[in-house]
């Protein structure tokens, strides 16, 4: 007989796919809920606090409803007990959400039909509900990378029509992101219906402008027109397509990017007519890493020719391009705050990964993602080896890279001397290199550092020459992330007017793409509602906050959704508060427990 256990939706239980009597009480499935997705087994105290406080008896309250969930599932006693609780799951018996979250067939995707715990509220545990409102966004968040993923993944094997679908859903899900509509348009035109694709450019330039009040980038209208690639020889050939693949390469690597791109389309093309698929996957990687790195906006297409690379790379046997791709691919994820499916992508890159050099850039885009949860030990643990590995193999550029993302997390934790250091480094390195698209990243947060260390003057000249540079290079995370420190710099300086005038420039820079590094955007609003109410304007804190408590919670930054409920309880939410804390307890951060402390007193 088989078994599902389903909470996504309203919540039920079926045997054979047909509901059997539901145990009684909305707590019966929110305790479910939460032995299912507690990051560790929770122990009998922590959740008769967390769910029957009220009760006269909460541990016997507790014990009535695991034996009514055992009753409901038709389990024998030791499979829903123990002390901490644990449930074990027989082979026949799933998980609708479990399912989800550990990368389900894709077709199971479109079953899904409402959000976790629908309908179920409990008003009398505060703590509970600021959980299951962190886990809704978490949940929603993974659905919509799943379906993301299938869209993306159907569309580089030549199944575009299949992939609308999926794509529709991703729209149905987050109606506000341009990325699924423009995922949709692609899939439309590539599939032949470009009457429908424009319709659903129309769309969402109306939504965007309706409820955001912002333009759609080109990039949407750009996907609803396929791009049949440049007039070829009758016949391929192969030294014409390695030519056309150097020279792509070169032009990207000068900052030529739109004629870079034209000599790697070139070069896919002519590979692929002359049947060299090792030379066509090695053109797809890097025309999709030039889409991603160099050409703002471009991801949705980035990632769809990525994964036409792996298809290519794996038929021609060529591991290397392989375990490119799939680094590139959870690199797209972790910008995008997409956790699912950044982890399923670098373990795929990781069980392929031979050399020091691609070890080293697999583990420095674990290391960001780590960062970015808030998971700081494993951060410091996958950079720290990334940066070794680099140095080993002589890979300046990752070493470099590696080194910044190491400093900024040492940053956040309040280690200024180590974050020094390290940054330092980083842009010696950056410097050597020439590398000057990636300069104002370091120099923003040795910028930030000469801040804290009452080096005023150092820190002006730093941000300065960040946001000169950022606009220069016309990259939104560098501009959002010196725009960020000059209204820091402005803060220190009592200079509210300016404040302001940065932390809005800082927002729109930040978040104005489709394909932008959403924990730059959340950096940016903590900073700004922190300062506003450093200065005494609660409204614009509270606004600030609240769209940093949506942002951190669809995109699992568990230290960013700490920071955004404190902001909330210093203008008068105390559940907020406790929400922080609760989110908190898992982080290993220093600075966050003074944050506590400063909040207490």
């Amino acid at each position: 007989m088989e078994g599902q256990i389903r909470l996504l939706g309203r919540p039920a239980i079926l045997y054979d796919g047909v509901a059997v009597r539901a145990p009684r009480g909305r707590k019966s499935w929110a305790l479910l809920a939460y032995v299912l997705l507690a990051e560790r087994p929770p122990s009998r105290k922590r959740l008769a606090e967390l769910l029957f406080a009220d009760a006269e008896d909460p541990l016997g309250a507790l014990r009535w409803t695991l034996a009514e969930l055992r009753r409901a599932l038709a389990f024998n006693s030791p499979m829903l007990s123990g002390d901490p609780v644990t449930l074990s799951l027989d082979a026949g018996l799933s998980v609708d959400v479990l399912q989800v979250l550990s990368l389900a067939e894709p077709a199971q995707l479109l079953e899904i039909d409402g959000e976790l715990l629908e309908g179920v509220e409990l008003d009398s545990c505060p703590d509970f509900e600021s959980w299951l409102m962190v886990e809704r966004h978490r949940v929603a968040s993974a659905v919509e990378s799943r379906l993301r993923e299938a869209a993306v993944g159907l569309v580089a094997a030549g199944r575009a029509r299949d992939a609308i679908p999926f794509a529709s859903r991703a729209v149905a899900a987050n109606p506000l992101e341009q990325g699924n509509h423009e995922l949709l348009v692609r899939s439309l035109a590539v599939a032949g219906d470009r009457p429908a694709a424009l319709r659903q450019v129309a769309v969402c330039e109306d939504m965007l402008r309706r409820e955001l009040g912002v333009e759609a980038s080109a990039t949407l209208r750009q996907a609803s027109t396929v791009d049949r690639g440049p007039t070829l020889s009758a016949v391929g050939s192969r030294a014409s397509a390695l030519s056309a693949f150097e020279a792509g390469r070169a032009a990207v690597a000068a900052g030529v990017v739109e004629s870079g791109l034209e000599c790697l389309r070139r070069a896919v093309s002519e590979a692929a007519r002359c049947g060299d698929t090792e030379l066509q996957g090695r053109a797809l990687v890097a025309l999709g890493g030039a889409l991603v790195h160099a050409v703002r906006g471009r991801d949705e297409e980035g990632a769809i020719t990525l994964q036409e690379a792996v298809l290519v790379a794996e038929r021609a046997g060529d591991r290397a391009t392989v375990v490119t791709a799939y680094r590139q691919l959870g690199f797209v994820e972790v910008q995008a705050g997409r956790r699912t499916t950044t982890e399923a992508w670098l373990a795929r890159a990781s069980a392929l990964a031979e050399s020091d050099e691609e070890n080293a850039a697999i583990l420095g885009v674990r290391g960001m993602n780590a960062s970015d949860l808030g998971d700081y030990p494993a951060a410091l643990r996958h950079l720290g080896d990334s940066v070794e590995l680099a140095a080993r193999c002589g890979d300046a550029r990752q070493q470099a890279w590696s080194l910044s993302i190491l400093g900024r997390a040492h940053l956040l934790r309040g280690g200024y001397s180590q974050a020094r250091a390290v940054v330092a480094e980083s842009l010696d390195l950056v410097r050597q290199q020439r590398w000057v698209a990636f300069l104002p990243w370091p120099q923003a947060l040795l910028a930030e550092l000469d801040l804290y260390a009452g080096e005023v003057d150092a820190a002006a000249d730093g941000f300065e020459q960040a946001w000169a540079l950022g606009c220069q290079v016309s990259d939104p995370c560098w501009e959002g992330i010196a725009a960020r420190g000059l209204g820091l710099l402005a803060s220190a300086r009592g200079d509210y007017p300016g404040v302001v005038h940065w932390f809005d420039q800082a927002a729109l820079r930040s978040s104005r793409e489709p394909d932008r590094y959403q924990w730059i955007h959340g950096h940016v609003l903590d900073a700004a509602a922190q300062t506003a109410l450093d200065h005494g304007d609660v409204e614009r804190s509270r606004s600030f906050a609240t769209q940093l408590v949506g942002l951190a919670a669809r995109c699992d930054m568990r230290e960013l959704l700490v920071r955004g409920n404190l902001h909330l309880g210093r203008v008068g939410d105390t559940q907020a508060v406790s929400s922080a804390r609760l989110i908190a307890a898992d982080i290993e951060n220093p600075l966050l427990q003074g944050l506590f402390d400063s909040f207490s007193s």
